[in-house]
């Protein structure tokens, strides 16, 4: 394959990761902090789970989304590329919400938000390409987890 048609896909997973690469950043001290403050649930796996995850879940997302990218169905793409862009920035906030403001509770409804969007986001993206739709799959379930874990947090603290 030559290098046009891996442009979209370097652009898209690189886009995905450094969203993902500064969130974490950015709440990098607070996520210490939580670490060693907040009571957790249980089934919380141990820190080091949390970027090797979100690592491999930002690179399918860039898959799907450089998938859907170079589609020829125009009205569609606009609608699943719209859609994970809108829950790409929810996704980058929600880590503020959670780890910087320790703001629990918001960060669960925010979260719920994120879900439905990831949920009509795959929708989208099966319209236009259902490899790219599965590709989400794990990304939506990570996400059901992650709402476990954040309302469990609220919860215990």
């Amino acid at each position: 394959m030559n290098f046009k048609k891996w442009k979209p896909y370097l652009f898209w997973i690189l886009l995905a990761e450094g969203v993902g690469l500064l969130a974490g950043l950015l709440t990098a001290d607070a996520t210490a902090i939580y670490a060693n403050s907040v009571q957790k649930p249980p089934l919380a796996p141990p820190g080091i789970v949390f970027p090797i995850v979100w690592t491999v879940l930002y690179a399918l997302m860039g898959i799907g989304a450089a998938r859907v990218s170079t589609s020829e169905n125009r009205q569609q793409k606009n609608v699943a590329i719209n859609l994970f862009i809108i829950q790409l920035i929810v996704n980058f906030f929600w880590s503020f919400f959670f780890f910087n403001a320790q703001a629990f509770g918001f960060a669960a409804v925010w979260l719920v938000l994120l879900w439905v969007l990831v949920l009509l986001m795959i929708i989208a993206f099966w319209k236009v390409d259902r490899r790219a739709a599965w590709l989400q799959i794990p990304y939506l379930i990570w996400l059901t987890f992650a709402a476990y874990l954040n309302f469990a947090v609220y919860l215990l603290n």
